[in-house]
């Protein structure tokens, strides 16, 4: 299995590109604990470049875009584990239980053969991985920005909020190197491994959250929740835990979620009044990427116009937690206004928030 990691441009596309950004998907799932994910991806790398047929690794090798940016992978790879969690195809019980001496390309072979208008569905659209455990980031950044002498009370707004987990961030826990934060017990509880110093200890309030996906998901819908399951990693179980509590608590209270994309929701969000003393914060979370380069565009022109209109009691901040595609590695950057618009690292963590690095630490995923 390759375990190394190939620095290729994550806008590349076209042939050549197909079985490198599944080799990078091997090695980011590998270095990331995911081993089955990693042999799932791996299977499919073979077949592909052992020129295996059907209509699905043909429409693969055709991809018409990036296939990194657009995670053509996980899309397969989430279509595969839904056939598995439905007991659709039994053989792929032995590689998702990571059992040893099988033949993960063959396994892998028969079930898109046997499933392929089901899996051709998968790649209709980019995951949906929705993460709960990403919003201890968004806390330490409060934190942070609470230290910084910005009002302590925070109007959030999130961007590819897919079933809107993280806009349920005032219901969890937070121990965050010590610092708690939140209602006790919380709906969940998050205390990630602690890398550096610990965060300031500050009272900070979330005066509301809401937020924007184009194809937002009703947890409370078994057939779409099952859809964000099958794009977590098996190896992670606590994270099919948090997925039943974040199940649990939409059901009691929806979260504030639009069915919008990403400029759209951004340009129509600012354009309405701020309260004074509160801290308007835009985030997002392993999103980026799947926002098309035209809107990326307008959300930063949006941003920064509002920016140049912020003040001392309206101040405006934007939390990024994407990949560092250079360092392969994730990382928190946080630009405010006024007084510090240049983006500033302030944690590396884990994707789905199984450590944090406060201030920029260099562990590796």
């Amino acid at each position: 299995m390759a375990e190394d990691y190939q620095f290729i441009d994550i806008n590349a596309s076209g042939p050549g590109i197909i079985v490198a950004a599944f080799d990078n998907q091997v090695a980011y799932c590998t270095t990331s604990g995911a081993t089955v994910t990693a042999r799932i991806c791996a299977a499919l790398r073979d077949l592909i470049g052992a020129g295996e047929g059907g209509a699905v690794l043909e429409r693969v090798r055709s991809w018409p875009g990036a296939p990194l940016a657009d995670a053509l992978p996980l899309r397969l790879a989430g279509g595969l584990h839904a056939l598995h969690l439905k007991g659709a195809e039994p053989a792929l019980k032995a590689i998702y239980d990571d059992q040893d001496g099988t033949d993960d390309a063959a396994i892998v072979a028969q079930a898109l053969h046997r499933h392929e208008a089901a899996l051709l569905a998968w790649l209709d659209g980019p995951p949906q991985t929705n993460e709960a455990g990403r919003s201890a980031n968004f806390i330490a950044a409060m934190l942070w920005l609470a230290d910084k002498g910005l009002p302590p009370k925070f109007a959030c707004l999130e961007i590819g909020s897919s079933a809107g987990i993280n806009l349920m961030l005032d219901r969890y826990h937070y121990d965050l190197g010590g610092v708690q934060v939140g209602p006790e017990p919380g709906a969940m509880r998050f205390a990630p491994e602690w890398q550096g110093d610990s965060p300031p200890d500050r009272a900070i309030a979330i005066a509301s959250a809401k937020g924007c996906d184009v194809a937002p998901v009703d947890l409370t819908d078994p057939e779409q929740a099952l859809r964000l399951k099958a794009y977590i990693w098996p190896e992670h179980t606590v994270r099919f835990e948090r997925m039943a509590a974040a199940i649990a608590e939409a059901t009691k209270a929806a979260p504030d979620l639009v069915e919008m994309n990403a400029a759209d929701f951004v340009e129509a969000e600012l354009a309405r009044p701020q309260e004074p003393g509160t801290t308007r914060m835009l985030m997002h979370s392993i999103v980026w990427q799947y926002v098309p380069a035209d809107q990326q565009a307008r959300v930063t022109a949006a941003m920064e116009a509002a920016g140049a209109r912020a003040t001392p009691e309206r101040p405006l901040v934007w939390v990024s937690l994407e990949a560092n595609r250079v360092l392969h590695i994730h990382e928190m950057t946080v630009r405010f206004w006024p007084g510090g618009s240049e983006p500033v690292v302030v944690t590396r963590a884990h994707p789905h928030g199984a450590w944090i690095g406060w201030g920029g630490s260099d562990r590796l995923i």
